[in-house]
């Protein structure tokens, strides 16, 4: 009992401190106003490391608090600012480590982030079309003129560069967490969590086939 309250006090301290560093590279190292209105910051990145480090489940939190985070202290976009970015990084990280969680290799990994990339540029490819007129007070027209010369070129690019960050520095991040004892020599993966991830796994797939189908509808509509 005292083996397993220490580590879960280790995992607590280790996703604090992961998330305190994505909240950091969301303040510090972001670049604003790309297209207008676009912006990117490597939150991502660092919540796909923890996210693949202790499970979806972690990594879904620690979007919502990063995020949280964002909206009130430096972003002037509200709750919609705060929707939109739990979106793209709850999608981007919880399909990446929902694949990745499973069964721990290297071809999976870049699996679940080739998965998560491709469901996050559908997600925000709709949830602009949703939300921007609201925001900007524009036609629903204007966004979709906007789809190809920026919305798609713009996510794919951030959703590339964020997965070859996760690939070039997990490694690095967890011998450094294992060094200072806050993650066993191998991560647990307990029956649990297994069936908890499923579960997200089917969610967020029914989520990503939805999406899909909504853009493709509004594509063919444009056509």
């Amino acid at each position: 009992m005292t083996n397993k309250r220490t580590q879960h006090i280790k995992m607590i301290c280790s996703l604090a401190m992961l998330t305190a560093l994505a909240v950091a590279a969301d303040m510090f190292l972001r670049l604003p106003n790309i297209g207008g209105f676009l912006t990117y910051e490597p939150k991502d990145v660092i919540l796909t490391i923890g996210a693949f480090i202790y499970g979806p489940i972690a990594g879904l939190v620690m979007s919502f608090v990063v995020c949280l985070i964002e909206m009130v202290t430096i972003s002037t976009t509200g709750w919609i600012g705060l929707l939109m970015n739990f979106l793209a990084s709850g999608f981007f990280v919880g399909i990446s480590s929902v694949i990745y969680y499973r069964r721990k290799t290297l071809p999976r990994a870049i699996i679940g982030l080739v998965a998560g990339s491709i469901s996050m540029i559908a997600i925000m490819l709709l949830w602009n079309y949703i939300m921007t007129p609201i925001y900007m007070g524009v036609p629903r027209e204007a966004v979709l003129d906007l789809f190809l010369p920026l919305l798609i070129p713009f996510n794919a690019i951030k959703a590339g560069l964020n997965s070859a960050l996760v690939l070039f520095l997990y490694k690095g991040v967890v011998t450094a967490l294992r060094k200072s004892r806050l993650v066993p020599e191998r991560e647990s993966n307990d029956s649990g969590n297994k069936k908890m991830n499923t579960i997200i796994m089917v969610v967020l797939s029914a989520l990503i086939v939805a999406t899909l189908l909504l853009v493709l509808l509004i594509f063919a509509k444009v056509i």
